[in-house]
């Protein structure tokens, strides 16, 4: 250990922000262990590496007595006085005890201990430059599969997204970009390890942060995300300044920023809603693309009863459900939808010949 060495620290402090003297410190203690454990002693030592010439000395440390029990550990009064005059009972006395080969074994156990310390330092700094990134998107490179994950290089990390995370329309291939959403940052004891989802709606609500600028600048906002992954899914906005239109801002010039975000999902149909208070014109713009007569609140059951016209009835359901199943997850509400010949029969509603709500909304296959 010399001047190179302390140079050495220097320069990991300049270049990887580690304190020298937090490595000198973590280095001290590991000496302690190794002069223990190679010179086979129970002593009591302190190891101090000077923080200009990199010299290293150990110490014994004795504890002084009036009966020396272990020689080991403490020292008698009249030995300690040898040492110096003003010494007194239970006062301690450092005795340096360093073995002439003790520089190799220091050598050794401090490249051991810089090396797992800048380890441990890069690790944390990745996990603080992505803890900060959940519920984001991030883009990244199909790097491998195996039976449970894809693998992603992020560029300082590689992150895992499960099988299951992955929309049934995607098909990636080893040097594929992708992009992806952080649903979970951990530090583990093998490092930070990053979660990701093609399938989370915060995937589809990031996706209209970044095509469209008036999210972006709180203009317009994103109050509700339903999402059947790959196939549909369904997004409310609604618009702090009454001459911005929530809807159009999201679908854009000829469609264009809306068609981008299609194009990223493979297709997934994107349903863009206007959110408002009222419940029931809520209710009937969630059914977009279907036509809505009436909407009827039961505030107690929180549960929507809507009518449609006949020929609307399996447009307003969906396949296997899947409008209607959307259109509750996205309004909070249960949705009981009715035809009008159905609603006539049940309840006795008589046929409405208007054409209905205002409806606002727009659908994008």
């Amino acid at each position: 250990m010399n001047m190179d060495f302390i140079e050495a620290l220097n320069e990991i402090e300049r270049e990887k922000g580690i304190a020298k003297d937090i490595l000198i410190e973590a280095i001290e203690a590991a000496l302690i262990s190794s002069y223990k454990r190679n010179f086979n002693t129970a002593q009591n030592v302190r190891v101090d590496i000077n923080r200009h010439t990199g010299l290293i000395k150990v110490y014994a440390r004795k504890t002084v007595v009036d009966d020396v029990l272990d020689a080991r550990l403490e020292i008698s009064l009249d030995a300690a006085r040898e040492i110096n005059g003003n010494y007194q009972l239970n006062d301690i006395v450092e005795i340096e005890v360093t073995p002439r080969d003790f520089g190799r074994i220091a050598a050794q156990t401090a490249k051991q201990v810089v090396t797992q310390r800048i380890r441990e330092a890069e690790r944390g700094l990745i996990y603080n430059a992505y803890v900060d990134k959940e519920e984001d998107i991030v883009n990244g490179i199909v790097q491998r599969q195996d039976q449970r994950n894809l693998y992603i290089d992020l560029g300082k990390i590689e992150a895992a997204m499960p099988l299951g995370e992955l929309m049934p329309t995607d098909k990636f291939k080893q040097g594929d970009r992708v992009k992806a959403y952080i649903t979970k940052v951990e530090n583990t004891t093998k490092g930070p390890q990053i979660i990701l989802s093609r399938t989370h709606p915060g995937l589809l609500k990031r996706l209209f942060e970044l095509e469209v600028p008036e999210i972006f600048q709180g203009v317009v906002e994103i109050r509700s995300v339903a999402r059947e992954a790959g196939f549909r899914s369904k997004i409310a906005v609604y618009s702090r300044n009454a001459e911005v239109d929530p809807v159009g801002s999201c679908v854009g010039p000829k469609g264009l920023r809306v068609q981008t975000i299609v194009t990223e999902l493979k297709g997934e149909k994107i349903d863009i809603v206007r959110w408002v208070e009222n419940v029931e014109e809520y209710v009937a713009n969630a059914l977009s693309p279907s036509k809505v007569l009436e909407v009827q609140v039961f505030e107690a059951e929180k549960m929507a009863r809507v009518i449609v016209p006949d020929y609307q009835l399996s447009l307003a359901i969906g396949i296997k459900g899947q409008n209607a199943r959307l259109a509750a997850k996205l309004t909070g509400w249960k949705i009981d939808i009715k035809s009008e010949t159905q609603a006539e029969q049940e309840y006795g509603r008589p046929k409405s010949e208007s054409d209905g709500m205002h409806q606002d909304s727009v659908s994008i296959d």
